[in-house]
């Protein structure tokens, strides 16, 4: 029995002593702790220098002492990052986030990669993630949704922040980029109307909505937003479109005009409205010429548009009224700017020269328009004529002779041509040559039928 008792005393013993050999001693367990605080340390310095490569040695050391530390692969996903590669960066930053799911450094980390490689699909992944610790990463997914055309969230997320934070210039330029796709438009109208019923004294969603229509060619229902403005704001600048329609209406000149000017002055107002206001007056002049004068100054506000040549559409305007005088005024306008279609008003001003029998003018201004132009054989047309009707018929068949030289495909000009040099032979006495051009232009006539 005794005997019985020592062995088992015995195997007692050597199983506590087994346990005892496995357990570490205190100072070995201080001994890897502080080698891993000095690996990560390490790291640190490591990186600081740029020196990745020896960075992610050191952490892989410390990461041997002490497994699944967070810290020690948000460390790495940084270095791999720094060193663009981009998989590896990725993957522990997303071990981090298994760890510590809290920490959003470890899902900024693996915004970063999404961003890098353009990932934008994995990006709204992570930032609806990184939305929860602070709302201003909407914006964020904003530009995401934009990338992945995602137009339709896109929208009603800028909506959202435009109506909880106000808006910004960057959202407003998505918003003008979903609204060139036709189908979003009336999403946007539906939207910009329910607003404006919430809160009829902010003006930006009148003028928001009249852009659109206007955008649109939907001149009246941009005009029926403008009343709808005028009645809820009467002194925003955008009333001022609707009150110069009334008082024009009423045949009251001096307010219409107040109103106008103000309107064409105005940077806010679009300037297809503005076009529209400048024709509507124009047509009330040509009825009531006392107000010419107020039309030459509205027209000055467009010197600087280069959508459309104001002064030369009036100036046509006028030229099919056969209002002569009126019509070179305002070719001189767009003549003397210097951009524009120079050779287009300057044909268009030599002919209402002409039909006023201005020849003396017609001859100056053509063989000026030869030397800026010397391949446009319109100006030589233009030249020989009007030395043709101040009887200089050498100096008319010269010019003609010339420009006959650029015509190319335009039977008309060339038949011109032919007409004037007939004219200008017949001048000159050499009757034979009179006859062969008239004949030319005679035959061509018959080709153009």
């Amino acid at each position: 029995m005794k005997k019985s008792a020592f062995i088992i005393l015995f195997l007692v013993l050597q199983c506590n002593s087994t346990m005892l050999w496995a357990q570490a001693e205190p100072e070995e367990i201080k001994l890897d702790t502080d080698q891993f605080q000095e690996l990560f340390y390490e790291s640190l310095l490591q990186k600081g220098i740029e020196n990745y490569d020896k960075a992610i040695v050191a952490l892989d050391k410390a990461n041997k002492i002490k497994p699944n530390d967070a810290a020690v692969y948000y460390e790495l996903g940084k270095n791999y990052l720094a060193l663009k590669e981009y998989k590896s960066a990725y993957n522990y930053f997303e071990n981090a986030t298994k760890i510590d799911p809290k920490n959003k450094w470890f899902w900024i980390g693996m915004y970063d990669v999404s961003y890098e490689t353009k990932n934008f699909t994995q990006g709204i992944t992570v930032i609806n993630k990184l939305i929860e610790f602070d709302p201003k990463y909407k914006e964020d997914l904003t530009s995401l949704y934009m990338g992945t055309n995602q137009y339709e969230k896109a929208l009603a997320l800028i909506q959202e922040l435009n109506e909880t934070i106000g808006k910004t210039d960057r959202r407003e330029l998505y918003k003008s980029q979903i609204l060139s796709v036709g189908k979003f438009q009336n999403m946007e109208i539906t939207n910009l109307e329910d607003l404006i019923a919430k809160n009829p004294q902010d003006e930006f969603n009148y003028i928001s909505l009249i852009f659109l229509y206007s955008k649109n060619n939907e001149e009246s229902k941009a005009f029926e937003t403008v009343k709808k403005l005028e009645k809820a704001i009467p002194d925003s600048e955008w009333a001022q479109v609707s009150v110069f329609k009334n008082y024009l209406d009423a045949n009251d000149a001096p307010k219409a005009i107040k109103a106008m000017n103000i309107v064409l002055a105005s940077a806010k107002i679009d300037s297809k409205i503005k076009h529209r206001i400048l024709n509507e007056f124009l047509v009330f002049t040509d009825k009531n010429p006392q107000y010419s004068a107020d039309l030459e100054k509205a027209v000055g506000y467009f010197d600087k548009d280069t959508s459309v040549d104001v002064a030369k559409e009036i100036g046509k305007f006028f030229h099919a009224k056969k209002q002569w005088n009126k019509a070179i005024m305002y070719y001189e306008k767009s003549a003397n700017k210097e951009s524009g279609d120079a050779v287009g008003t300057n044909l268009l001003l030599l002919q209402a020269h002409t039909e006023m029998k201005q020849f003396d003018t017609v001859a100056r201004k053509a063989s000026a328009l030869m030397e800026t132009f010397p391949t446009q054989p319109q100006f030589y047309y233009y030249a020989g004529l009007a030395n043709n009707q101040l009887q200089q018929f050498k100096k008319a068949k010269g010019f003609l002779e010339m420009g006959m030289d650029y015509v190319v495909e335009n039977k008309e000009l060339e038949i011109n041509f032919n007409i004037q040099l007939g004219e200008a032979y017949n001048g000159l006495g050499d009757f034979k040559k009179k006859d062969l051009f008239f004949s030319k232009a005679n035959q061509l006539l018959k080709e153009k039928k």
